[in-house]
């Protein structure tokens, strides 16, 4: 599926309507209903649905300036990948979407046929595709582009061509078989102690691959999809490179890493947002970019979309409440703590130390339709707090702020009005949500001031209220909230590098 918008003066789309979105600076808005501005509709018979744009008072090129400086950022997630095209003001002139189903191949998997997704190929086809989504009359302003990708997704690369020697490790894939030996060899509590850390998964292939392992280059998802646009091999940044046992306060991989004889495979790493490159002849020319566009380093999807959020001073947090819960927070001081999945992403000379919870939006949505979430919040007098007291979890097992794999899911008793059971279950995630800013302080991070907040539970304003109540603090919904934005913010940081 694709989603790509973009105005001019008379222009006629077809997109999906159930992704359609628009954004524009605040004086060039345009609605998306029926109305004075365009209107979504069927034309004819046809199933298509059709955008027609009509001139507003100030269409989208009327200012545009030739030779103004543009910024790109993309965002890998899980299931798709997003653009966002900005100016030097943070405006928006362009945004998209792509599914990555859409590139679905079939192929043996354990001797079993089954459709299955070449992630690899799915990617480089995405990356091209988004490329080819934004608008060409802007193409040559753009300045430089970042990319982000999935936190601890790791790829095994071969140095010498660039082509993936293994599948990808996900981001949430677990290689519990490294990891007895990553604990013997990192200090205790670090951030690689976890079966799903990038370091575990690359022991986990360096121990099973019997092959020649000599010009092996590990890379994480933005690295690859950024070398495929500037041809560096063997680039990170300290964001990604961190699972992997990259310490961003001294600068450096740490002694106990640098002596495992896997060493050698490891990127070098660079601080998000650092120019590497221009952007490779063969893809410039074919796409219609200047000469001049510069390749920066990513940062992960995570990080992205709280630079998105724009919480720039130590004490702002962003809240992401969507299927789980998870804090980031600000702050003078780094924190790791793997007991409680607590670690600290450097931010140039500050630290976003975060957790997440099992608790969230996925047990709400287990309750209730969205129209009956809707509806029943209406009724939530939020300024009154809930008697009831409740862990509302998916399944057994709790991770932050309490580290808990034995912890049952606590959503009784229930009583007999649905509205008191939906009130009790916001304020019991809102009372978790505050001890986890709690656990944070208590371990020596910046106390939280003020809370943004990005998901879908942002678009619940009863729910923003009582959250408020029980954190004590301001709690806004972030302007931004989409990781592609943030990477653009990285792109525009280092083509201002790049002028230095």
């Amino acid at each position: 599926m694709v989603t790509s918008v973009y105005a001019s003066q008379s222009l006629l789309l077809l997109v999906q309507p159930s992704c359609l979105k628009w954004r524009l600076p605040t004086s060039k808005k345009l609605i998306i209903s029926s109305g004075s501005v365009f209107t979504i509709g069927h034309k004819s018979k046809s199933k298509q649905p059709m955008v027609t744009f009509r001139n507003s008072k100030r269409d989208a090129n009327a200012d545009f300036e030739a030779g103004k400086r543009l910024y790109l950022g993309m965002d890998f997630g899980t299931s798709g990948a997003r653009y966002a095209l900005i100016d030097e003001e943070g405006n928006i002139l362009a945004e998209g979407k792509r599914d990555y189903s859409s590139f679905m191949v079939a192929f043996q998997f354990e001797a079993m046929n089954k459709e299955k997704v070449d992630l690899v190929q799915s990617w480089k086809k995405t990356l091209f595709s988004l490329l080819e989504d934004v608008p060409v009359s802007l193409r040559s302003n753009i300045a430089s582009i970042s990319v982000d990708g999935t936190s601890a997704t790791t790829m095994i690369i071969d140095g010498k061509t660039g082509e993936s020697l293994s599948k990808p490790f996900l981001y949430n894939d677990s290689c519990p078989d490294a990891l007895p030996l990553v604990k013997s060899i990192a200090p205790e509590n670090h951030t690689v102690c976890i079966g799903s850390s990038t370091l575990c998964k690359l022991v986990s292939w360096w121990n099973s691959c019997g092959s020649n392992k000599d010009s092996v280059v590990l890379l994480h998802q933005a690295d690859w999809l950024s070398w495929l646009l500037h041809g560096k091999l063997g680039v990170s940044d300290y964001n990604n490179a961190l699972k992997v046992g990259y310490d961003p306060e001294i600068d450096s991989y740490p002694p106990w890493l640098l002596a495992q004889p896997y060493s050698f495979v490891l990127p070098s790493v660079q601080a998000p947002g650092t120019p590497i490159g221009y952007m490779k002849e063969d893809v410039r020319t074919n796409f219609g970019f200047s000469e001049n566009c510069v390749i920066c380093t990513g940062t992960t999807d995570s990080i992205a979309a709280f630079l998105a959020a724009r919480a720039t001073q130590p004490g702002k947090a962003v809240t992401s409440l969507g299927s789980t819960l998870a804090i980031k927070l600000l702050s003078t001081r780094r924190i790791e703590d793997s007991r409680y999945g607590v670690y600290s992403h450097r931010l140039d000379d500050k630290w976003l130390v975060g957790g997440a919870s099992n608790t969230g939006g996925a047990v709400l949505r287990q309750m209730f339709t969205d129209d009956q979430l809707e509806k029943l919040s209406e009724k939530i007098n939020s300024s009154e707090a809930s008697p009831l007291d409740y862990y509302p979890l998916l399944s057994v097992g709790e991770r932050f702020p309490v580290a808990d794999p034995d912890m049952q899911p606590r959503l009784h008793p229930r009583p007999e009005s649905d509205v008191e059971y939906l009130h009790g279950i916001l304020e019991s995630i809102a009372r978790i949500e505050a001890k986890g800013y709690n656990l944070l302080k208590d371990l020596g991070a910046t106390p939280v001031e003020e809370v943004f907040t990005a998901g879908g539970g942002s678009k619940n304003d009863k729910w923003i209220k009582i959250r408020e109540r029980v954190l004590g603090l301001p709690v806004h919904k972030a302007l931004q909230t989409e990781a592609c934005y943030g990477a653009a913010l990285l792109a525009m940081k280092g083509s201002s590098l790049k002028g230095r």
